[in-house]
């Protein structure tokens, strides 16, 4: 759980949302939900039956702020641009990198691949210089 969604459970707790509500919203289980409540004093109040959450409504993913979402437009993920730099900054394992491009090295021969530039010659500087001014022996 990151600080985040700790953040997220406490403003939502404090709203009047259930359990299952917060965890439906998070994207956690119903019990980590619980056991976090408990420890941080949360729990106890029951859950207002008329501040259901519309589970259609949007949060921000890092800050967890309501979003408006825009109807015919692009469903957006982050309530502002330095949330959704500091989020990506945090996950990088949850990049979908498409853009890898395989290629092999025109001074020392050897295979490597590149993100983003398809249209790369060298697998590192030294090779770039090397080839570019003819003076240096391929690395192994």
């Amino acid at each position: 759980m990151t600080n985040e969604q700790r953040k997220q459970i406490e403003l939502l707790r404090h709203e009047g949302n259930g359990y299952a509500t917060i965890a439906k919203v998070i994207g956690l289980s119903k019990d980590s939900i619980k056991a976090f409540c408990r420890t941080h004093n949360l729990a106890g109040v029951k859950a207002k039956s008329n501040a259901r959450i519309n589970l259609d409504q949007s949060f921000c993913l890092c800050c967890g702020k309501q979003i408006q979402q825009l109807s015919g437009r692009k469903k957006i993920k982050f309530c502002s641009a330095p949330c959704r730099q500091k989020w990506w900054n945090l996950h990088p394992d949850q990049v979908n990198r498409k853009a890898i491009y395989s290629f092999t090295c025109e001074h020392c021969g050897r295979l490597f691949t590149a993100y983003g530039n398809d249209k790369r010659k060298y697998c590192c500087h030294s090779c770039y210089i090397a080839f570019r001014f003819r003076g240096g022996e391929p690395h192994d």
